[in-house]
């Protein structure tokens, strides 16, 4: 290897670690989901601000007919979610430090516990589109639209965990430790979405 490593020369763990720790700046790919995580924030605050906007333009908040938003279960929820930054940071340290299998456990109990979380939230999605469709008042509209798209961004998350899971079941180079970085900003970008729903959805308790 070369006085000044690169990721393309990294295919051991091991070599990956030296990369690492010579890495002198963020790999292209960390910054390509810079940007879209860029993009998506952009929606979110259209989404959220939109919510606002309807909420102090309507005397009834939300409107007769429609129940309040529970307080304690989507707190706990989304307080598992949120947890599940710890392990996927511990993955992308592992990894770099040449600790694959430990990364690849970490990663695993991370996308364990995302899984339960978007299961459960699905059902109460549909459960909640019974009670009060979409089309049933603007309140209606974009709770759900915004619920919607977090569940999205969750089920994305998920699937770039397991895909890294898959790639790395062969060992890690260079490239994968890059889309194991990406993959954990994009997933504390998906949490920092998950307190900004669930504090918007809650709104209306306050």
């Amino acid at each position: 290897m070369s006085a000044f490593p690169h990721s393309g020369e990294a295919t051991t763990p091991a070599a990956v670690a030296r990369v690492e720790r010579a890495r002198l700046a963020r790999p292209n790919g960390w910054w390509g989901i810079a940007l879209f995580v860029a993009t998506e924030a952009t929606l979110f605050g259209t989404i959220i601000g939109t919510y606002f906007y309807l909420r102090f333009n309507n005397l009834h908040w939300p409107p007769p007919g429609v129940p309040e938003p529970k307080l304690t279960l989507p707190l706990v929820l989304t307080g598992l979610l949120v947890a599940t930054s710890v392990p996927v940071q511990l993955a992308v340290e592992w990894a770099s430090s040449g600790l694959l299998s430990r990364a690849r456990a970490a990663l695993l109990l991370a996308a364990v516990v995302q899984a339960g979380y978007l299961a459960m939230q699905l059902h109460l999605f549909v459960h909640d589109v019974h009670e009060f469709p979409p089309s049933g008042s603007a309140y209606s509209s974009i709770y759900f639209t915004m619920l919607g798209a977090h569940h999205l961004h969750v089920f994305v998350g998920i699937l770039l965990s397991v895909w890294i899971l898959l790639r790395t079941a062969t060992g890690l180079t260079g490239y994968r430790m890059n889309g194991l970085r990406a993959t954990g900003f994009y997933w504390h970008f998906v949490n920092v979405l998950a307190l900004c729903v669930v504090g918007t959805q809650l709104s209306p308790l306050a």
